[in-house]
This record gives C-alpha cells, sequence and structure tokens, in this order.
C-alpha cells in the first residue's frame, strides 16, 4: 500500500451540470488513476463554479491545504478541470515547484519534467482560449436576444419564467404590489426606508420567496424593464421589450425625478416636526421619531447606546423656556425687518 497521500479535485462549471454524470465519471477516472499509480485519495474535493475566473472557494481551500502539507499530491481529471484562466494554472506551477505533485488522470504528463510541463502549459493555453471564445459566442447570443426585445436572464421581481426564446409574463401575485410601490414613491410621501417597511408587509418578496431588502428595492424601482425597456447595464444600451409592462412611462419617469430630486423633494412617511434636529447626548447621532400611543418619541437606534429617549411635547416645553430667554437687539431687529421685507417683495413664500 502506497503512503503517498493525495488530493483529489473534481469540478463542474454549473449546478445544474452537477446533477449529471459529469462530477461521477470525473470521481471514477481519479479513482482509476490512483489505483494504477500506487496513489492514496485522502480527501475528494468536489466544485460547481466555473474555472474561467479565479477565487473559487473550494479551489483556493485545496491549494492552501497542499502548502500547509495536508497531502502530498493533487489528482485532478483533466487540465481544464483545474484551470481555464492564467492566475489559477499559474498557483498549479507554484504547487509543482513546491514539490507537491500534480497528476492528471486523463492526460498523463510528468510536470517535473520539462516537455511534460511545456505540454500541460499548452493545453492550458488552449482551455484558457476556448473560454474566451465561448465567451464571445455567449455575448453575441444574448445581444441577439436584446435585438429581439427579448431579456436572456432570470425575470425581474413583478415577472415570470416562459422559457427560452419567450417573452417575460406578468406574475400575478407580485405585479400589482410593484405598480403600488411605484405609486406610493411617486406621491413624494415615501423615502425607501419606509417603503420598504410598508411593501414588506404587504408581502412583496424576492424570487426566492424572501422579504425584499432595501438595495433590492431601490434597483427595482431604477429599473426601465417595467415600463417596457431592456436595459444592457454593461453597455448601457436600450432595448424595446416584448414583454408587457407593469408601469406606465409617466409614472416611472415621474419616479426617476424624485430620485434625483429634480422635481419634488421626498419626505418621509411620518415628518415629524423635529427630525434631525435631536442629537443623543451620549453618541452624537440624531434621534429618531416614533409615534407611539398619540405620542411622537424621539430615540436613540445607535447600537450599544443608552437609548435616549425624550417625548415631543416635553422637547418643546423645555425649548420654549430656553428661547424666552433670548432677545434681539433693536439692530438686529432693525436688520431682520429689512431682510423680510425684501424676502416678501421677491414672492419667496
Amino acid at each position: 500500500m502506497s503512503n503517498k497521500q493525495c488530493f483529489a479535485y473534481t469540478r463542474v462549471s454549473t449546478v445544474k451540470q452537477g446533477d449529471g454524470v459529469s462530477l461521477e465519471a470525473q470521481h471514477e477516472a481519479n479513482a482509476a488513476f490512483a489505483q494504477r499509480n500506487a496513489l492514496t485519495i485522502t480527501k475528494c474535493f468536489e466544485e460547481k463554479e466555473t474555472a474561467a475566473k479565479s477565487g473559487r472557494p473550494v479551489f483556493d481551500t485545496v491549494v492552501r491545504s497542499l502548502h500547509a502539507g495536508a497531502a502530498a499530491g493533487l489528482v485532478v481529471h483533466k487540465i481544464d478541470r483545474s484551470a481555464r484562466n492564467f492566475a489559477d494554472w499559474a498557483r498549479i506551477g507554484d504547487l509543482v515547484d513546491s514539490g507537491i505533485d500534480v497528476h492528471f488522470a486523463h492526460d498523463s504528463l510528468d510536470l517535473r519534467s520539462r516537455g511534460g510541463r511545456l505540454t500541460a502549459d499548452i493545453q492550458a493555453v488552449i482551455a484558457t482560449d476556448y473560454v474566451r471564445n465561448l465567451r464571445e459566442e455567449s455575448i453575441k447570443g444574448m445581444e441577439g436576444r436584446l435585438k429581439q426585445g427579448l431579456f436572456p436572464w432570470a425575470a425581474p421581481i413583478g415577472y415570470l419564467d416562459q422559457g427560452g426564446g419567450k417573452p417575460k409574463v406578468p406574475d400575478p401575485m407580485r405585479a400589482p404590489l410593484v405598480l403600488q410601490a411605484f405609486e406610493w414613491y411617486a406621491t413624494g410621501q415615501y423615502s425607501f426606508k419606509t417603503l420598504l417597511t410598508e411593501m414588506r408587509k404587504r408581502g412583496l418578496t424576492n424570487r426566492y420567496n424572501k422579504p425584499i431588502t432595501k438595495g433590492c428595492l431601490e434597483n427595482m424601482m431604477s429599473n426601465p424593464f417595467y415600463r417596457g425597456v431592456v436595459l444592457l447595464k454593461r453597455t448601457g444600451r436600450r432595448y424595446a421589450g416584448q414583454h408587457k409592462p407593469i408601469v406606465p412611462h409617466a409614472l416611472f419617469d415621474r419616479v426617476q425625478a424624485l430620485k434625483s430630486d429634480k422635481q419634488i423633494k421626498k419626505s418621509t412617511l411620518h415628518n415629524h416636526a423635529y427630525r434631525q434636529l435631536i442629537r443623543c447626548a451620549a453618541c452624537g447621532r440624531s434621534l429618531i421619531g416614533e409615534l407611539q400611543k398619540a405620542h411622537v418619541y424621539y430615540r436613540c437606534h445607535t447600537k450599544g447606546c443608552s437609548k435616549t429617549s425624550i417625548r415631543e411635547d416635553v422637547f418643546e416645553q423645555a425649548i420654549s423656556l430656553e428661547l424666552l430667554g433670548l432677545r434681539l437687539s433693536p439692530a438686529d431687529q432693525h436688520c431682520l425687518e429689512i431682510k423680510m421685507q425684501h424676502w416678501l417683495q421677491k414672492g419667496q413664500w
């Protein structure tokens, strides 16, 4: 029995592929290779992630563990299962240079020899070029769909997928809530925070049936897909969509204007009199107004703070007493009267 212990690494590009036979076939090939070459596989690592980009979490763990001495070698089915980008191929080279044996079950290459290393480098370059070509063809296919007015990705919130080559259709459950979100925001009485609270109460969820987040809501309110336009963010190009709009053009444009403060300044649903005017004595952050049992309370929401709280009418009494002691000098009073007259003459009331 060999005392040379190795890891085995298998990879498929997508989770969907992982449900097929590819991973199983790789496991069998790695096991057969190990048996023929008197190697002992101590642990199998499995990843469902593209090799076109660096930073695969399982692959990173394998490399770190090998450098730490957890095993003497690595068995991979083929070169393109380990890397299809130069960064990760360089890491494979670093393993070999540090004395760790890397074996490819399908390609019997000796990476310790100059010829074997050169052959492996060439195959890695070919694999990288294959990914580049595949990416270019995928982009062409997506642009073709976009020009047809189709959205080649998962349906946004409020729409349902109908399969490839078909336009998205409004979701009978979420579409009315999406429209309601746009209508409420267009009133100018909601911030994203208060709108998020209201939409969560009414059951608006993402495609995974989880409550929407603030970022998700903001993206939704900026997406022209809801008014019938498909936007490719990478290039900024817009295409007329085949799908049925959920939000009228005028309503969508009004929301964008409000978001950019071009028309009406937004206000929160509860625009309390002393909003952002009272600060916590402990942490210096603004107290947040809350309506509780017919009274407005201003509380500190800073985590770890002493939870400063004051009722609005108590604050008004205290500030009134302070203001009673303030008096304008005759000169300041005259100056103020002149400025008020000038302001009224310009019609700024």
